[in-house]
């Protein structure tokens, strides 16, 4: 098991996608970095924490937002990664905060085979 990391915010389809992530894989804790309507709207299990950020920000803002908000939280030094859902600025940001935190990652999506590291 592992912790999973992901973005959820826009693209047609993709909160579904990190539904299946979710329900497909054996995970010790999942943290989804959203916005308002992301927190209000999306359902979760008990093990998801929706971390709140302001995605209208700058990107090193962000960055600093979920570096100081998953810092706390991460109990691994190897995260799992999805971006399906979400911008390039957000991806960007989760990344380098993550770096910026000494967390190794490994990027999954889920695949026609089920769940698979890229």
């Amino acid at each position: 098991m592992a912790e999973l990391i992901a973005c959820l915010s826009t693209g047609k389809g993709t909160w579904g996608h990190v539904a299946r992530l979710m329900q497909d894989q054996e995970w010790t804790k999942i943290y989804l970095i959203t916005n308002d309507y992301g927190k209000e709207n999306f359902n979760s299990n008990d093990k998801t924490e929706l971390i709140n950020v302001n995605m209208g920000q700058g990107l090193i803002e962000l960055r600093d937002e979920i570096k100081e908000k998953l810092g706390k939280r991460i109990q691994e030094s190897e995260v799992a990664v999805n971006f399906v859902s979400g911008t390039g600025k957000e991806h960007m940001a989760l990344m380098s905060a993550l770096l910026k935190l000494g967390i190794g990652i490994r990027f999954l999506a889920l695949t026609k085979d089920g769940v698979e590291e890229v």
